[in-house]
C-alpha cells in the first residue's frame, strides 16, 4: 500500500509545471511591474481606490498562474488560469476608468491594454491545451 501511495505522489509531481519557464507567468509579472509604475503617478487620494484596486488585480494575474502551476492536475491549473483571466478583465476595466479620469494617458493605457490583450490570448490558448490533455 505504501509503495502505491509514493508512486501516486511521484506521478502527481510530473504533472506540476515549471513556473519560471512559463512565458505567460513571466509576461504577467512584467505587466504587474508596469502597472505599479503607472499607478505610482496617481494622486494620493486614489491610494485606497484605483491605485490599490489596479495593483491587486495586476498581482492576482501572475499569482493565480503560479498557484495553478503548483497544483497537481491540469484541471486545477485550468481553473486558476480562469481566475487569472478574470483578474485581467478587472484590471482592463480599472485602467480604462483611470484613463477617463485623466489619471493615465492614452499612450500608457494603450501599452498596458496591449499587454493585457496578449496575456488573455495566451491564457485562452493555454487553457485549450490543458483541456485537450484532460
Amino acid at each position: 500500500m505504501k509503495f502505491k501511495a509514493i508512486l501516486s505522489q511521484v506521478s502527481n509531481l510530473n504533472n506540476m509545471h515549471n513556473l519560471k519557464e512559463l512565458k505567460i507567468w513571466n509576461k504577467a509579472i512584467d505587466l504587474t511591474v508596469d502597472v505599479y509604475k503607472a499607478t505610482s503617478a496617481f494622486p494620493s487620494d486614489e491610494r485606497f481606490g484605483l491605485t490599490s484596486q489596479s495593483r491587486r488585480s495586476a498581482v492576482s494575474i501572475p499569482s493565480n498562474i503560479a498557484e495553478g502551476a503548483g497544483r497537481n492536475s491540469n484541471k486545477e491549473f485550468n481553473n486558476f488560469l480562469g481566475i487569472a483571466n478574470g483578474s485581467s478583465y478587472e484590471l482592463q476595466t480599472q485602467l480604462v476608468i483611470s484613463n477617463r479620469l485623466n489619471l493615465l494617458n492614452d499612450n500608457l493605457l494603450n501599452d498596458l491594454l496591449q499587454q493585457i490583450d496578449e496575456l488573455q490570448k495566451m491564457n485562452f490558448a493555454f487553457q485549450q491545451m490543458l483541456k485537450s490533455k484532460m
